[in-house]
């Protein structure tokens, strides 16, 4: 979840970053008494992210600056389309710029990512997720933007759901399908009813395996679309079947098709542009 905590810490760190010690130009070139009024203006098409940012980045450069006007999450706009209205103090509005450029391009560009995703498989009951392939220290922004492109957020982190993965299954001694649901069955014993545990399968012969271990779901990874429909008829809706590995905007409607729940994008996050955005004086 992005929390004020968390938009304050991360706006804080990166004016820290960007003037540890002032803004040199603005000091030596701009009347204290200046004032000015720009438009966020768009430069192409997108999905909006990341307004909270641009405010929290503004107000703590300079609580004078007043931010109008702001489009809401998850707004679809035209190149020309102007965001949000920023006014006040020119030598804060110029120092504040760039930090609130960096944070609303980067996840309007992810929203954006994701929204295509979603469109993709509109026809389909499947749900486009994110994963934890994100930015260090960046993830509840770029979570946020996966949500307000329409996605699905997996896991935050590490803490919240037990996801085992080829190597877990190793470390677990789990080489056959006997030992397999023996470990995971031991694992939803120390586990708890309450938590969610996903296994994650790269052949369609580990699936009964994992089904008899009373999971949650299973992680079909980097599966043909042939395989997919196998492991999701195995699966026979007991548990959540989801899809991961080799999807991009050209795969991903064929996989949605094969009737997975979830398909999991790590490129949502990973691989997102940032989206042309400016901030425009009148």
């Amino acid at each position: 979840m992005l929390t004020h905590q968390i938009i304050e810490t991360v706006v804080a760190n990166a004016l820290r970053e960007d003037a540890p010690w002032g803004d040199l130009t603005v000091q030596l070139s701009i009347p204290e008494r200046a004032v000015l009024d720009t438009r966020l203006v768009a430069r192409e098409s997108g999905v909006f992210a990341g307004g909270p940012l641009v405010s929290a980045a503004f107000a703590q450069t300079d609580a004078r600056i007043e931010v109008t006007a702001l489009a809401a999450e998850g707004t679809v706009f035209e190149p020309g389309d102007v965001l949000a209205r920023i006014a006040g103090p020119a030598q804060g509005v110029l120092t504040g710029e760039r930090v609130a450029l960096n944070f609303c391009q980067r996840m309007s560009g992810i929203a954006t990512l994701t929204a295509a995703f979603v469109a993709a498989v509109a026809h389909t009951e499947a749900r486009i997720a994110d994963t934890r392939k994100t930015t260090p220290g960046l993830r509840a922004l770029e979570k946020h933007a996966v949500r307000a492109g329409g996605g699905s957020n997996h896991r935050f982190g590490l803490s919240d759901a037990i996801m085992v993965k080829d190597n877990h299954l190793v470390a677990l001694g789990a080489v056959d399908a006997a030992s397999t649901t023996a470990a995971l069955r031991e694992l939803r014993r120390s586990a708890g009813h309450t938590t969610s545990i996903i296994v994650e399968v790269d052949r369609v012969d580990q699936i009964e395996a994992v089904l008899a271990a009373d999971v949650t779901g299973i992680l079909l990874d980097n599966f043909t679309n042939d395989e997919l429909k196998e492991g999701v008829r195995l699966i026979g809706g007991r548990v959540i079947a989801e899809a991961s590995g080799g999807v991009s905007l050209d795969t991903v409607a064929g996989i949605a098709e094969t009737g997975v729940e979830v398909i999991s994008v790590g490129q949502l996050t990973h691989g997102a542009r940032a989206l042309d955005l400016g901030l425009d004086a009148d």
